[in-house]
């Protein structure tokens, strides 16, 4: 469900997603996108009242995400093009070979490609290359972060990576650990902060004062790694 809040001379559009929970969630994400997390049977006439009364809050938020604009510009897949991996900018270097392979070398991403050298195949490459590193770095770090977890009671969540348009992760009900692929482009510290932030969510399900209080306790200097993962890939 979506709808559209005006405000003064302003307007922001919103999402909506009816979920099993006892309080309103209102999220800002780096796309600027409005997402609503409302508990079962909420009204529109409830949500946009709250929406209301936290406008100047919301639109804030996604005048902190214009500064960031454009992104980058579209990718091409060419070399000379640069791409971030762990936090660094590396560029793209295309070369002839027997087989199908990526190296790094010296601020360099070496992409070996045994005769098509098409941007589609580049892309393909790169990707599952990105992805075989997500998982070797996120795991590492989920096995880090989980030691304060695992002094509470808790066990490891099992862990899948995937695109995700507008999260950089989420712990399922089932607690099944989910993370974005592009997250592997960013500092290690920033890919800390996302799980630790999850795995918050083994004892609370929602963002409830409790919630930041725990968070605050594992990692002090959370809201630091948070805006450098925003000043990194948004």
């Amino acid at each position: 469900m979506t709808g559209k809040i005006h405000f003064g001379k302003v307007s922001f559009s919103y999402d909506i997603l009816h979920v099993p929970r006892t309080t309103m969630e209102i999220a800002v994400h780096p796309n600027k996108m409005v997402m609503v997390k409302a508990p079962l049977g909420s009204s529109q006439e409830e949500i946009e009242g709250r929406l209301r009364k936290r406008a100047r809050w919301v639109l804030r938020q996604i005048e902190y995400f214009q500064q960031f604009e454009p992104r980058t510009t579209a990718r091409r897949y060419v070399s000379g093009e640069t791409h971030l991996y762990l936090g660094r900018q590396y560029r793209l270097k295309i070369i002839k070979s027997d087989a199908n392979q990526i190296k790094l070398k010296r601020g360099w991403i070496l992409i070996e490609v045994e005769e098509d050298k098409s941007p589609d195949l580049v892309k393909a490459q790169l990707e599952l290359w990105y992805r075989s590193k997500a998982w070797e770095h996120f795991l590492t770090s989920l096995e880090r972060c989980m030691h304060d977890f695992a002094r509470m009671g808790y066990n490891t969540p099992g862990l899948q990576v995937r695109k995700m348009r507008t999260r950089w992760g989420s712990l399922s009900r089932n607690g099944k650990l989910t993370l974005n692929l592009s997250l592997v482009q960013a500092p290690r510290e920033c890919i800390e902060y996302v799980i630790t932030h999850e795995l918050c969510h083994l004892k609370y399900g929602d963002h409830r004062p409790a919630f930041y209080k725990l968070l605050e306790k594992f990692m002090p200097d959370w809201g630091k790694r948070k805006r450098k993962l925003e000043l990194a890939l948004v």
